[in-house]
């Protein structure tokens, strides 16, 4: 069994200063003639956490650059002209040749630029299910936790349950954590036969026992409540190495996940990093809501869990 301390990040500002700034990766911005993402890029530039390569129409990108003051003859920098219908695929080529390391959407739609990713001759598919992966910093908690998934997968499976945790745990080590705790998530906390998300919570804690999930400790089913709070778990008698002290949640539906993650941010304030996983790249998805430091959270997440 694994150790019990676990080594975790507290605010999302330490995926920051965890950026190897000596050796800077590169973001491939698909369709980059957009403010919010320009900000994003000016932003991340001035902190010197990657580089980029802005993928689109040059015009359109140098007129709204210099509406948003960036300056795109500073190192750091590339343009690549691309027609806006072609700007995904050129951004994913740029990535499987190693010009960059990481996609953003820019002023695309989010499946013109999942079907690039996806595409067999020049993509970045792999044999793992691609998974939404999010982690927060909520206000008044005493670390982050990470939700997934929030976005690709609407009702998974067992098996993609599986690589789900995969794709997180990944994420969760490649940034800092040390052997993360998953929470399979349901409403009760013991097995039902009329409720499928706890039999495949304790599938999923069964496998974990045996070593066919590897790099994290899983427990569950577990309530939310449980999950997070010890005091909780403690009062309905819990014994768990996960429960109170999750760092993954993974939900057995998307409208859980939709629920919580909206919960966490107008409810509760907190701030967010998010990144598609299961990629031979991690893969930035933009949404005019985020703010821009989330985008920027983002693409330090993404720039740290890279290859």
């Amino acid at each position: 069994m694994y150790e019990l301390e676990v080594n975790r990040l507290k605010t999302l500002d330490e995926l920051l200063h965890k950026i190897d700034q000596k050796n800077l990766k590169v973001v491939a911005v698909a369709q980059a003639a957009d403010k919010e993402v320009l900000r994003a890029v000016k932003h991340a530039l001035q902190l010197n956490i990657g580089h980029f390569l802005l993928v689109g129409d040059q015009p359109e990108i140098k007129n709204l650059a210099e509406q948003v003051e960036l300056d795109l003859s500073q190192e750091g920098i590339r343009l690549k002209h691309s027609e806006a219908g072609l700007a995904a695929e050129e951004a994913v080529k740029a990535v499987r040749n190693g010009e960059a390391h990481v996609v953003m959407k820019g002023q695309i739609d989010t499946k013109q630029l999942l079907k690039a990713v996806l595409n067999k001759q020049f993509g970045l598919r792999t044999n793992r299910v691609l998974s939404h992966v999010a982690l927060f910093e909520v206000p008044n908690q005493e670390q982050l936790i990470f939700l997934t998934d929030a976005a690709m997968n609407i009702a998974p499976t067992l098996d993609e349950k599986v690589h789900i945790i995969n794709n997180a745990v990944e994420v969760a080590v490649k940034s800092g954590w040390t052997v993360p705790k998953v929470a399979p998530l349901a409403a009760v906390e013991v097995v039902n036969s009329s409720m499928p998300a706890t039999q495949d919570a304790a599938l999923l804690t069964q496998m974990n026992r045996r070593g066919q999930i590897k790099h994290c400790i899983i427990d569950g089913p577990l309530a939310f409540d449980n999950a997070v709070n010890r005091q909780a778990a403690d009062q309905k008698g819990i014994t768990s190495e996960v429960a109170g002290e999750a760092d993954i949640l993974v939900v057995p539906t998307i409208e859980v996940a939709n629920a919580l993650y909206k919960s966490f941010m107008y409810f509760a304030g907190a701030k967010v990093a998010a990144v598609i996983s299961g990629a031979k790249a991690p893969i930035v998805l933009t949404s005019r809501a985020d703010s821009a430091q989330s985008k920027v959270y983002s693409l330090a997440l993404a720039l740290q869990t890279s290859k």
